[in-house]
């Protein structure tokens, strides 16, 4: 018997609701495609609706009674955020699954609507505020989970509460900010899985990570600088959303858990159960951090 996790694993998920943001592509797109295929109804959160829509009906070809609902939000503007999660409320009353998997890499200097530098904005303060705004719905669904996508590069993470944001430009550098990014998923991850603990709520926060897939945020970084060997290092994007769908159905999966591939460097293979880095478990960091966030979201949660 194989020891491997497949998709073929994935329970029945008839009757339940999930969101996945970014998933018009890569990793959001091969997750909301097997969440579909195995019965929930899942919702397509994307920042260009097209997109959406063409995401949607490629999924429908190939799984015609896909419940698929496509839904703008973009994470760089918290007015989208707060219309997304407006709109979801008057149309669902559970929420099951909230997959926070959109994310930008590597990009040169530029701000959200509210002024924050783009990365840390778009990969952590916008699924900040989006997981507050949602959080009623998450707190009386039986069993829900937030699965947040981090990555090996918050190793590289740094965290300035000073400067959380990089205002002007102050100290930025792309992988810094994208790294900060990341060990943000984590550190949010583990603070909310506590004060879920703590409220007794049944609900838990976990979060993966996909390697190194090939996706877009690969394709437009990687392949100017590392073309020869991409091909050698990559997987495929459906390989890469295994952990992320794992940490979101496995019913043996805990609140804190965090999931990647299983080979060497953690950098391809089918999912397992992975360690952060030390400063990911940073209490002190994580209460800052969650402080932080709800003052620039002007989101709180009422854990």
């Amino acid at each position: 018997m194989s020891t491997k996790w497949t998709t073929d694993k994935i329970p029945d998920l008839t009757g339940k609701v999930i969101i996945v943001t970014g998933a018009n592509s890569g990793i959001g797109f091969e997750a909301t495609k097997e969440f579909a295929r195995k019965g929930a109804e899942t919702i397509l959160a994307c920042r260009n609706i097209n997109k959406a829509k063409k995401a949607s009906d490629r999924i429908k070809k190939r799984i015609p009674d896909a419940k698929t609902v496509m839904m703008q939000l973009d994470l760089s503007s918290l007015k989208s955020v707060d219309r997304f999660a407006e709109e979801f409320k008057k149309n669902y009353s559970s929420l099951d699954v909230l997959l926070n998997n959109a994310g930008i890499m590597l990009v040169p200097y530029r701000t959200t609507s509210e002024g924050f530098e783009s990365q840390v904005g778009v990969n952590h303060l916008g699924h900040f505020a989006l997981t507050g705004l949602l959080y009623d719905l998450l707190a009386r669904t039986p069993g829900a989970r937030v699965v947040n996508v981090s990555s090996n590069g918050h190793r590289m993470g740094k965290m300035d509460f000073d400067n959380y944001i990089y205002k002007d430009g102050k100290g930025y550098s792309r992988l810094g900010a994208y790294s900060r990014s990341k060990l943000s998923n984590l550190l949010f991850t583990y603070e909310l899985d506590r004060r879920f603990k703590t409220a007794n709520i049944d609900a838990i926060a976990v979060a993966a990570h996909p390697g190194i897939s090939n996706t877009n945020l690969i394709r437009q970084w990687y392949f100017k600088v590392l073309k020869p060997i991409v091909f050698l290092t990559t997987q495929s994007a459906y390989m890469g959303a295994l952990p992320s769908m794992r940490a979101a159905t496995d019913p043996d999966v805990k609140g804190s858990d965090y999931y990647g591939p299983r080979g060497r460097g953690e950098q391809r293979g089918h999912p397992i159960k992975v360690e952060s880095n030390g400063a990911s478990h940073n209490k002190e960091d994580a209460i800052s951090l969650w402080n932080l966030s709800e003052k620039l979201t002007g989101v709180s949660f009422p854990i």
